[in-house]
């Protein structure tokens, strides 16, 4: 079998988000069934699953809500991520749930995404999770935000409700002072109207179809290209001991910025030490150059002390920060609050090390955007603006710029649960 032309294709990662019952989960099977990616074993599974909860059609939610819980209350609780592919394109879908206690849920299935699925319910219009979701889809970055208005078919197609939806929502995304390219689609994911196939009930709309969308939209990666920044978190270091192999110090990792050469001057932070780039190796494979994301194995001409957790970069390149404080946007998980000067596991790439939240600028207030300041505390599914203090130096980027380097999660050191994720501002 030739797979050789499948893994060429390229890549969009997208994310689904709304509110409860806004057929996140019914869409994504719509575009499952319709786009002939489901085997015929899944369906049959999944028709005798809808005749057995007494549903009148092929309950096309159930593909994407596996977990049994989410059956029996029809709601999707953990994060289902489907992989499927077109003649196109390769996808990789993240549902995420849309009740308010899961909102954490969506920071970690948007966190690579390329694309956000924003899901309205037309009846009820832009409500608070519509909001806290679009908001959340900003703090990461993406670039692109699809607006389903579904269930159109239960307003009988309305154009005057689709366009008083599409004003509200860019009066929303204006207060939020969002850039991303933005896409409304009047849909009705039941019946798969504008999902995989035009619709008829709707002659008002000319735009693309909801995969016609995912197919065509363009994404740039900013990372592997030619003069982007150099960023490289070791991993591991290999050093075998054997007779093959004395001498051999490698240190491994995968690229998350820019592109290394053979001879390339290289710093390694935050030592700040430098060498060059003696060779690069990919198992057994000795390379000229590595992109983003390869994973590799660098080895350099001077032996100096690196270890995992250090960061290598370019050394004429734009640097990173490097230091034991800085700002960043945190959205809170865990039901137990955030409290200052707690100490927290920070991970960030593949660093680790103890900090502690030494101040609480603002909260986001979801209801209004505003900012609100004086609080000591972050409770569950809080988003707030905090600065962060470290016990060691560490190298990061903003956000913006580099999402593996400027991202990081705390962990309670006594539980070990993940509590919240950052993003760090521009620095």
């Amino acid at each position: 079998m030739n797979t050789k032309g499948y893994l060429d294709m390229e890549l969009l990662r997208f994310t689904t988000a709304g509110s409860v019952d806004d057929g996140k989960s019914t869409l994504i099977g719509r575009l499952l069934y319709d786009s002939k990616s489901i085997f015929e074993d899944q369906l049959e599974a999944v028709e005798e699953a809808s005749r057995s909860r007494g549903n009148e059609e092929v309950n096309l939610a159930l593909l994407t809500d596996g977990l049994r819980a989410e059956r029996e209350q029809g709601i999707t609780i953990d994060v289902a991520y489907r992989y499927f592919a077109t003649p196109k394109r390769k996808f990789i879908i993240a549902d995420t749930p849309g009740h308010v206690q899961y909102t954490r849920n969506m920071v970690t299935g948007a966190s690579t995404a390329d694309l956000a699925i924003i899901l309205i319910d037309a009846r009820n219009g832009v409500v608070e999770q519509t909001v806290r979701h679009t908001f959340i889809a900003k703090l990461l970055d993406i670039p692109h935000i699809a607006v389903c208005v579904n269930k159109m078919d239960l307003v009988d197609f309305s154009e005057e409700r689709f366009q008083a939806i599409e004003r509200d929502y860019r009066e929303m995304m204006r207060k939020m002072n969002c850039d991303a390219r933005l896409y409304f689609l009047p849909i009705s994911a039941k019946y798969g109207d504008n999902v995989v196939n035009a619709s008829d009930r709707a002659p008002w709309y000319a735009g693309p179809t909801l995969m016609g969308l995912l197919e065509g939209v363009q994404i740039s990666h900013k990372a592997g290209e030619e003069g982007e920044p150099l960023r490289m978190p070791v991993q591991y270091v290999i050093r075998p001991i054997s007779d093959k192999f004395p001498d051999y110090r490698g240190y491994a990792g995968r690229l998350a910025g820019g592109v290394l050469h053979v001879g390339d001057r290289v710093r390694i932070l935050p030592s700040g030490l430098e060498s060059r780039v003696k060779a690069i190796m990919q198992a057994d494979k000795s390379l000229e150059v590595a992109h983003t994301p390869e994973s590799v194995s660098v080895l350099l001409e001077d032996d100096i002390d690196i270890s995992r957790g250090d960061l290598l970069v370019g050394a004429d390149s734009p640097q990173p920060v490097v230091g034991q404080q800085f700002r960043m946007m945190c959205c809170w998980f865990n039901e137990q609050p955030m409290q200052l000067r707690k100490r927290y596991i920070v991970r960030g790439a593949t660093s680790e090390c103890i900090g502690m939240v030494s101040q609480i600028e603002y909260r986001v207030d979801i209801h209004t955007l505003e900012s609100v300041e004086g609080d000591n505390m972050l409770k569950m599914n809080d988003i707030a603006c905090v600065n962060l203090r470290m016990a060691s130096p560490i190298a990061f980027d903003s956000y913006t710029d580099n999402r593996a380097t400027g991202s990081l999660v705390l962990i309670d050191p006594d539980s070990f649960e993940t509590v919240g994720a950052g993003m760090v501002m521009n620095v």
